[in-house]
């Protein structure tokens, strides 16, 4: 799937705009940038129903240098089966446990804190998966750029556990999985997860 023109311009305004911000001293340079980052609010809104005024509230919040964001995700399987959380915040679709790093987190201590917030359970991370650009997997557009990273976990303890992200915790097949939120998590990405499970000694993939 192609981005859309709006939204390749839009993400490159709000780049350009926010490394500029970033180390500009001269006011009138500052002013510039500022416009910059008000046209990409502009072709954001325009083109996703948003109103400006959350979107300039998303692309200010941004400070420093632009990078990619971090998502971690965990692969908890048991009995031929892994474990998904059902996401409040997506119309109770289901995703595996995770989130954005913290910085100052390892990326595995990072995805072990996501699963015991989401599921209940005590994990250790085992193996990275995959490392991916998500903009390149099949996951709906977004305004920044997001590497995601997937790990097979085992898990050491705990018992389900809802919070207030999460509104179910439960194991599926792999031929019999709920509606996922693709944001988060697709179909193909969990089967891929299955075959690393299945063979350990399958290397890394990454983009």
């Amino acid at each position: 799937m192609e981005d859309p023109q709006w939204l390749i311009w839009g993400r490159t305004l709000q780049r350009i705009a926010q490394n500029g911000l970033a180390y500009s001293k001269n006011p009138f340079d500052i002013e510039r940038f500022e416009a910059v980052r008000q046209i990409a609010v502009e072709i954001i809104a325009a083109h996703s129903g948003m109103l400006p005024s959350p979107v300039f509230d998303i692309f200010s919040g941004e400070k420093g240098y632009a990078t990619p964001k971090i998502d971690v995700r965990g692969a908890l399987f048991r009995d031929e089966k892994i474990l998904l959380v059902r996401e409040l915040l997506d119309n109770g679709r289901w995703t595996l446990p995770g989130g954005w790093a913290d910085a100052g987190d390892a990326p595995s201590d990072a995805v072990i804190r996501e699963i015991r917030e989401e599921s209940g359970f005590e994990a250790r991370a085992m193996k990275l998966a995959m490392l991916y650009d998500r903009d390149l997997h099949g996951h709906p557009r977004f305004y920044f750029s997001i590497y995601k990273l997937f790990f097979i976990c085992e898990i050491i303890g705990g018992a389900p556990a809802m919070s207030i992200e999460t509104g179910g915790v439960e194991f599926f097949a792999e031929n019999d999985l709920p509606e996922l939120s693709v944001g988060r998590v697709t179909a193909e990405e969990i089967h891929t997860l299955f075959e690393h499970y299945r063979r350990p000694e399958l290397p890394t993939l990454f983009d």
